[in-house]
């Protein structure tokens, strides 16, 4: 069945508005600092069943728990070590998620039936104020159907989910433009599961050791939103190359009048009716945020293939190639 869904700048009056939506078991697109997130009631099964209904997303993949803040942790987690409050306290509100035990109070539909829970504080106004006026916790995977790269803006949530939820907040582009880091805290020493706005430096700055995950370490990447199945992928092929490589790659798809696109981080010589270029930022952080807004325009122009040349993997490039080679997966 098919939704009227309102499309609404976020000021106070949106906000209670969403809010209502939210307490009434419906579904809210929202701002947060790192993408655009799908908002429902998260100790509520059925509104929680409506985000998997509408994102047509595997009901085993877990979904992050919005809180208001990082006292209501206890309200979500069972245990809650000092370690995971060490990380709170210097990176919430913020792109850091926590996977703790699972409290009674949060069901497994929100956990993809795990006995841990994921949460995380955004930092972003609209989110936090919307939490808050709900006075719910939020399980908000990104807002667009699964599979499709994450929305950085209002519109790239129109453009997936219009008709299938209630309300969308506008509240501009995102500003760090990625998915939040996971880090597991059921584990010793702690392990990352997704690299996200919080580097892994930063990371073992604040607490130490910390490991990342394996490619073949299937049983700990299900404790994280977004490893599992295919994620951030347009619907043209996504292929990643060695930097510097870009026009040899796509010159024979080009010759055999294949349209493609090419991203990278560097002015491209080569000129072509069936290429379009995407110039990144040399800046890391200023490329993550641009990210998916620049798959989404480039698969907008109709091109078989996008190519994008790599990163050097430090820092947000870390997480900037783990979204390439998902989406190229």
């Amino acid at each position: 069945m098919s939704i009227r869904t309102l499309f609404l700048l976020a000021d106070e009056a949106a906000i209670r508005r969403a809010a209502d939506v939210i307490r009434a078991g419906g579904l809210v697109a929202f701002p947060t600092e790192t993408v655009y997130g799908l908002g429902a009631d998260a100790l509520s099964e059925p509104a929680v069943a409506r985000i998997f209904e509408a994102k047509e997303r595997p009901r085993g993949n877990p979904l992050i728990v919005h809180l208001a803040n990082a006292a209501a942790l206890d309200s979500v987690a069972a245990r809650v070590p000092s370690r995971a409050r060490d990380a709170a306290a210097r990176f919430w509100p913020g792109p850091l998620t926590l996977v703790l035990p699972r409290a009674g109070t949060v069901p497994l539909i929100t956990t993809g039936g795990l006995e841990t829970v994921a949460a995380r504080v955004p930092a972003h106004p609209v989110a936090r104020a919307l939490i808050e006026a709900s006075g719910r916790p939020i399980a908000a995977p990104s807002a667009n159907r699964s599979g499709r790269p994450s929305p950085t803006r209002a519109e790239h949530v129109r453009e997936d989910l219009d008709g299938r939820i209630e309300l969308i907040l506008d509240g501009g582009p995102t500003p760090v433009g990625v998915e939040s880091t996971v880090l597991d805290l059921t584990t010793e020493p702690p392990l990352l599961l997704r690299p996200g706005g919080v580097t892994i430096e930063a990371l073992r700055d604040c607490l130490g050791p910390v490991d990342v995950l394996g490619s073949d370490d299937e049983e700990a990447a299900g404790r994280s939103p977004g490893l599992r199945y295919r994620h951030y992928a347009p619907r043209a092929q996504v292929i990643v190359v060695d930097a510097g490589t870009g026009e040899r790659v796509v010159a024979p798809w080009l010759e055999a009048g294949r349209p493609v696109a090419l991203m990278a981080q560097r002015s491209v010589s080569l000129e072509h009716p069936g290429l379009r270029v995407r110039t990144m930022p040399d800046d890391l952080r200023a490329y993550a945020r641009d990210l998916f807004a620049a798959l989404r325009e480039l698969d907008s122009t109709g091109v078989e293939a996008i190519f994008v040349e790599t990163v050097t993997e430090e820092g947000m490039g870390l997480t900037i190639m783990d979204r390439l080679r998902r989406a190229a997966s």
